[in-house]
């Protein structure tokens, strides 16, 4: 090939790459920064990232209670909220967020997730009832708690708790999977979506009273199995094989 023709087929494949050129995208500016994950403290992307797969979009719940209901917004304070969600509840699995107790969340953030929880809150006619406190006020009896879950609860959870209208509430694998403030926070909320009323609507005109909240929260927490998920030898030859036939 000569020198003329060598010349002309490099001007060729110049020509062609400058007009491919005109087909990439030009970028117009600097991209806005991303933020690192630590300093992001946008509500609704914490709560979404973080809260929403147990409690619900926007906080109406999930596996979880919701945490938009008015009562339990009534019932918990800014203190209650962060402690349970910073910390977590062992056995449960309600894992810690903040980072002093092994989570990802700065207290900024924890912050702003408590801000944007209590945003939620609306107001809410209680009837004249004073609300049963978040926590116990003190010790519940079993004994009472028994009397308590007949009166109350009985109609549709069943005469021992198994299950009639509404489900079981001491199927161990339940029992073992919730603390006795998710018992008893459940009892004050009832799940309204599901048809469960809340403390004062089990019997009309009788809304439970604090201390027979705390006895029946004992009364169920006696129910829990020392082993929740294995079997129990119910023979000679079992306890003899540890249950292995």
């Amino acid at each position: 090939m000569n020198k003329g023709a060598i010349l002309f087929s490099l001007a060729s494949i110049a020509l062609l790459v400058c007009a491919g050129c005109g087909n990439f995208p030009v970028r117009s500016g600097a991209e806005p920064p991303v933020s690192p994950p630590n300093q992001i403290v946008d509500f609704n992307v914490l709560y979404a990232k973080n809260c929403a797969g147990c409690h619900g979009p926007g906080g109406k719940g999930g596996a979880a209670i919701a945490l938009a209901d008015p009562v339990f917004l009534a019932i918990a304070d800014d203190a209650a909220i962060r402690r349970t969600a910073a910390n977590g509840v062992r056995g449960t699995p309600m894992a810690a967020f903040a980072q002093s107790a092994g989570g990802m969340l700065t207290d900024k953030q924890m912050d702003a997730l408590v801000q944007g929880i209590r945003l939620w809150a609306k107001p809410v006619t209680l009837g004249g009832a004073i609300p049963p406190s978040y926590a116990a006020q003190s010790a519940g009896d079993p004994r009472r708690g028994a009397d308590v879950y007949r009166t109350y609860c009985s109609s549709c959870h069943g005469a021992d708790g198994s299950g009639g209208k509404a489900g079981s509430i001491v199927d161990g694998s339940y029992l073992a999977l919730v603390s006795d403030q998710d018992l008893r926070t459940n009892v004050i909320l009832g799940r309204p979506a599901l048809g469960a009323p809340d403390w004062r609507g089990d019997l009309p005109g009788r809304p439970m009273s604090d201390q027979e909240i705390s006895d029946v929260v004992a009364w169920l927490a006696a129910q829990r199995p020392a082993f929740p998920g294995q079997p129990y030898p119910n023979s000679s030859t079992d306890r003899a094989t540890g249950g292995i036939r």
